[in-house]
Parts: C-alpha cells; sequence; structure tokens
C-alpha cells in the first residue's frame, strides 16, 4: 500500500464520512487486496468507512452504480459524522418508497412461490408418477437462478437496472403460466428452470437497486421491510399452497400468481428510474454489440454448464443411475475440468461474472462460503420436511403445508429482528454467530421427528433452522455490503446470491441423495413378501401409494421414509458445524458508534 494510502486507525473522532476529495476518477473494479484482510478491522472500536463517498469535482465522475448525491451526502457537510439528513441517495422520501413498495410486492411473490413449491412439490411429482424425481422440480430451477444471477448484475451495470429488472419480471409471468400448463414431469421441470431465470433476476436486481438507493448504514431498517414481506410471501406460500392443492389442484396454485406478478410488472414500469446504475454502455457511447463483448459471456457460459454438470452427477448417482454409471462419471469430471478452466478464465477477465478475490480473504470469504453452507442446512430441512409430514405422518398436502407455517413465521420474527437488532447496536457479528448456532441446532431437532411424537413438538422441532436463517442470512448480506466500496455493490450482491443459490441447490441435491439411496437401503431390508420388488418401486415412485398398502406393508414402508429421513437431517449438521467454524473468527466493522 503506499504511502498516500495509509491512513491512521480510526477511533472516537473519526468522522462516519470521510473527505478524499480530489480530482479522482473511479473504475469500476473489485480489485482491494488489502482492504478486507482479518488484522485491519478491530471489532469493538473501529467506526466503518461506510460510504466512502467522494467528492466529485466540476467535470468529475460519478462512481459507478452511484446515483448522483445531494449536498448533505458529501463529507464535509455540517452533522455528515454525526447524522444524515437523509437515509437516501439520490431521490426524495417519496420516490423512494414508490419504487421500494413494488420491490416488496416482487419479492412477496418470489417467495410465496419458493415456499409453495416446498409444500406441493409431493402432489405434483406424484401427478406424474416420479417422485424419484422429486429433486429436480427445485433443482432445476436453483439451478438457472444460480448460474445467471451474476450475469444479471454485469448486464445491468452495463445497460442500467431497469430494463433487466423489467426483463427478469417478464420472464418470471412467462414460466409461471408454463408451470400451469404443463402437460409432462419434463415440461414442468423445464418451466421451472426458465422460472429460476426470472426470479433470479428478479431477487438480484431488487437487492442491487436497494443497494443504489439507500446509505449502508442504514440498509438494516430496510432488509427488516424485505425481511418482513419475504415472511408474508412465504407465509401465504406455506399457508395457502396444500388448501390451493386440495381445493382446485396444484395448477391452480401457479394460475393464481399471474395477474399479481402482471401487475408488479406494470409497477415497476412506471416506478423504476431509468438512470440506475453505473450504465457503462451509455457512459462509454457502446453500442449494443460493443456492450456485450464487455461482459463476461465465457464465465457465465462455462459457469452455467459446470454447475449443471455438477447437478447432474449428483442427482442421478445412486438414484436413477448408479455410481459407475459412465454418464455419472463423465459429468461429474467434466464439472472438474470445467472449474479449472472457469477460474482461470475469471482471473483474466476485467469484469469477471465472479471476481476470484471476494473468495480469497477474510471476512467476505467467511461470509461468501458461510452462507454457501448455510443454504444447505436450510434446504435439506425445507425441501425434506414437507415429504415427512405427507409420506411418515400421511398428512393431506393442506395439514403439511399448515404444520409448516411455524417455520415461515420465525423466519419472518427473526429476520425482522435482526434488522432492527444491527441498526440499532450497529454490531453485525452477534446475530451472525447466533444464526450459525440456530442452523446446526435446526439440524439436531428435525432428526428427532418421529410418527410418535406429538403434532405441537414437531411444529416446534422444525422451527430452529428458520430462526438461524432469519439471523444469519440478512446479517451476512450487511456484512458483505459493508465492508465492499460503493462500486462493488452490484458484483458482491450478485456474488453472494450466487454461492447462495449454489448452496440451495447443493443441499436439494445432496439431501435427496442421501435420502434416495437411504431409502433404497431400509426398503430392501424393512420390506419383505413376494412382492416387495413391486412395493418398493411403487412406494419409490409415488408416496400417495403407501397409503394403498396392506397395514403391514404400509408401516413397513413409513418406517422405511422415517429413518431415511432422519438419516437426511443428520447430514446437515456437518453443514450447520461448518457455518459455526467459519463465522467464529472473522472481525467484522461496527457501523458507526453512538454519540
Amino acid at each position: 500500500m503506499s504511502p498516500t494510502m495509509r491512513h491512521h486507525r480510526p477511533d472516537e473522532s473519526t468522522p462516519l464520512l470521510r473527505d478524499n476529495s480530489s480530482t479522482t476518477t473511479f473504475n469500476y473494479t473489485t480489485e482491494h487486496p488489502t482492504q478486507c484482510s482479518t488484522p485491519e478491522i478491530d471489532e469493538e472500536s473501529l467506526d466503518l468507512d461506510l460510504a466512502r463517498v467522494q467528492s466529485i469535482p466540476h467535470g468529475g465522475e460519478i462512481e459507478p452504480g452511484f446515483p448522483p448525491t445531494h449536498a448533505h451526502d458529501h463529507e464535509g457537510a455540517p452533522g455528515a459524522d454525526d447524522k444524515r439528513e437523509s437515509h437516501f441517495i439520490g431521490v426524495s422520501p417519496a420516490q423512494f418508497w414508490t419504487i421500494f413498495s413494488g420491490m416488496l410486492f416482487n419479492y412477496t411473490l418470489a417467495f410465496f412461490d419458493s415456499t409453495l413449491m416446498g409444500s406441493i412439490h409431493p402432489v405434483i411429482t406424484s401427478h406424474f408418477n416420479a417422485a424419484n424425481s422429486a429433486s429436480w422440480l427445485s433443482t432445476s430451477f436453483l439451478l438457472t437462478c444460480t448460474a445467471f444471477q451474476p450475469l444479471f448484475g454485469r448486464i445491468s451495470d452495463t445497460f442500467g437496472r431497469r430494463p433487466v429488472y423489467l426483463f427478469s419480471i417478464l420472464v418470471f409471468f412467462l414460466t409461471t403460466a408454463w408451470c400451469a400448463e404443463a402437460q409432462s414431469i419434463g415440461s414442468f421441470i423445464a418451466a421451472r428452470a426458465c422460472g429460476g431465470l426470472g426470479a433470479g433476476g428478479v431477487t438480484s436486481l431488487g437487492l442491487i437497486i436497494s443497494s443504489d438507493l439507500i446509505h449502508v448504514e442504514y440498509r438494516g431498517i430496510y432488509q427488516s421491510y424485505i425481511n418482513l414481506f419475504y415472511g408474508i410471501g412465504g407465509s401465504l406460500g406455506v399457508a395457502c399452497g396444500g388448501f390451493i392443492v386440495d381445493l382446485i389442484g396444484w395448477r391452480a396454485a401457479f394460475g393464481i400468481q399471474l395477474p399479481f406478478i402482471f401487475i408488479c410488472l406494470v409497477i415497476a414500469y412506471f416506478t423504476t428510474p431509468s438512470s440506475l446504475g453505473p450504465e457503462l454502455a451509455k457512459k462509454e457511447g457502446y453500442g449494443v454489440r460493443e456492450a456485450i463483448k464487455t461482459i463476461d459471456l465465457t464465465g457465465s457460459f462455462l459457469l452455467v454448464v459446470g454447475v449443471t454438470a455438477l447437478m447432474l452427477g449428483i442427482n442421478l448417482g445412486g438414484n436413477v443411475l448408479s455410481w459407475s454409471h459412465p454418464f455419472v462419471i463423465s459429468s461429474l469430471v467434466a464439472f472438474c475440468f470445467i472449474t479449472i478452466f472457469f477460474l482461470r478464465v475469471e482471473a483474466k477477465q476485467k469484469r469477471p461474472c465472479m471476481p476470484l478475490n471476494l473468495l480469497s480473504s477474510a471476512p467476505r470469504a467467511n461470509l461468501i462460503f458461510g452462507n454457501f453452507f448455510g443454504n444447505f442446512v436450510i434446504h435439506t430441512v425445507l425441501f425434506n420436511v414437507p415429504l415427512f409430514f405427507q409420506a411418515v405422518r400421511q398428512d393431506s398436502p393442506s395439514k403439511s403445508g399448515l404444520r409448516l407455517l411455524t417455520t415461515s413465521v420465525g423466519l419472518m420474527v427473526t429476520s425482522v429482528m435482526t434488522g432492527f437488532i444491527i441498526t440499532w447496536s450497529r454490531r453485525l457479528k452477534p446475530t451472525l454467530v447466533v444464526g450459525a448456532l440456530f442452523l446446526v441446532c435446526g439440524g439436531i431437532t428435525t432428526s428427532l421427528l418421529s410418527r410418535s411424537i406429538p403434532d405441537w413438538l414437531t411444529m416446534v422441532l422444525i422451527t430452529p433452522s428458520s430462526f438461524g436463517q432469519g439471523f444469519a442470512f440478512p446479517t451476512t448480506m450487511m456484512s458483505v455490503l459493508a465492508t465492499s466500496d460503493q462500486a462493488d455493490q452490484a458484483v458482491v450482491t450478485t456474488t453472494l446470491g450466487l454461492f447462495r443459490n449454489l448452496g440451495s441447490v447443493m443441499g436439494v441435491a445432496i439431501s435427496s441423495w442421501v435420502l434416495q439411496n437411504s431409502l433404497i437401503y431400509y426398503l430392501d431390508n424393512i420390506i419383505t413378501g413376494p412382492d416387495s420388488a413391486g412395493i418398493i418401486l411403487r412406494v419409490r415412485k409415488s408416496i400417495s401409494e403407501i397409503s394403498r398398502l396392506d397395514p403391514l406393508h404400509k408401516d413397513q414402508a413409513i418406517q422405511a421414509y422415517e429413518k431415511a429421513l432422519r438419516a437426511t437431517f443428520l447430514s446437515s449438521i456437518l453443514f450447520g458445524t461448518i457455518v459455526v467454524l467459519l463465522v467464529l473468527p472473522i472481525k467484522l466493522p461496527r457501523l458507526g458508534r453512538k454519540r
């Protein structure tokens, strides 16, 4: 670090916004090799230079992703080191709330769709007689949502936030209609895969637009609002999904979303500012073709192909095909080679879709990987608890959905609490550690589920993992943004989203692998009789077949599912422990001292 870049260690008198006025031109980059090293961050004494807003001389360049600011937002403004006059960047409160309200509506729909699938997927796979393909309903969605999310961030940097946001909502609308009309399990999985493309854009662009409009130290409050509406959407999906299926069928569960998604599209069209984001193509005077060349298409393609190869190998191995099958082996080998090539490509890219320097130093690397493994736990529980209720407890989809309501309420309450706790205390690490411990606890408690325990206790046992998600995930988002420059907000947001969704994909795939292989083992060892092979095949393909068996074989099938699910839930404890080990050593900055 050059002498001009060495600052004295911050103390109580250090202003929140430093005066770095100069004629500096800001380049869009994530290359900050020293800014996040652990020894430079003192959790107890550091006042974070949150906004890192530079004075802009006449004719200077505004930092990418940073809309024009008012005088009171700059360092040197009276009282700037004590309290900002506004929480917002470049917009009035009325403008902000108009934009933000539409975004909250989108978040509600996105989480409704997510939890809806969690509660009704056994019905859909049973309808198509494809219960052993259940993981692909979520995996296909999460796969495209994961792989394309970083690309959405880079495209929005190039062409602006608004067109990418509108395109994402439109894709979400069309693919939801496709789900409602799918005539085969293959068509439905393809629809969910394309739906992940739209949903990934909707969620990532919403967070990026929030970062463009809200100062970092106040984002805890608005993250709480987002979490609240996530919780509302999740609760509606859990509570209403099974009821809708029982009343008018699973197709209607997707059809009723269409009018609301269309309303979101109209709201976004009329409220989203066209000037958000760096708009690098416009700034540099590029045409569409030249602008596209600046996007990391090679890296994005390799990311999609590599993750797809990994998912094919994990999902098919030991489930549809044997682990020694040439297709399974070639998929996993292809993933390894593509990963090596991808890392080499990204290391040379000027604007990579996944900046490697974010993954190489604390605390951001710990936060990103902690989110990755945290989603292993969440999706192991979220994906398999409905199966426990419907296969082991023999509940209807609507009753199963109502039982899951406690997890949505727990997530909503803790995530809203987290935002306000962070804003009040200005501390990030306590809620992060508490959340990580709850993730471990969630794996332990769900492994205790059995058909013999009372209903109220099952609802208690499935809740801790949602507490972990509510405490840890909002804190991770706040922490990774607080330790990054404003110019990096879009790429940091999408990289975190990439690993969060990749963890979701891996959590569903690996938990499904554990479940299916455990189920095969227990069914083979528990179910007896001359027609045991046929019975095993029937109950693996459709859980609705369990209720049609004679009492002896019905009890044996339920016992096999119970034991297989217990093994699946136990596997999540390992990943929760990894999260704890990742977050305990890091030191995070405070968001500013209360005077």
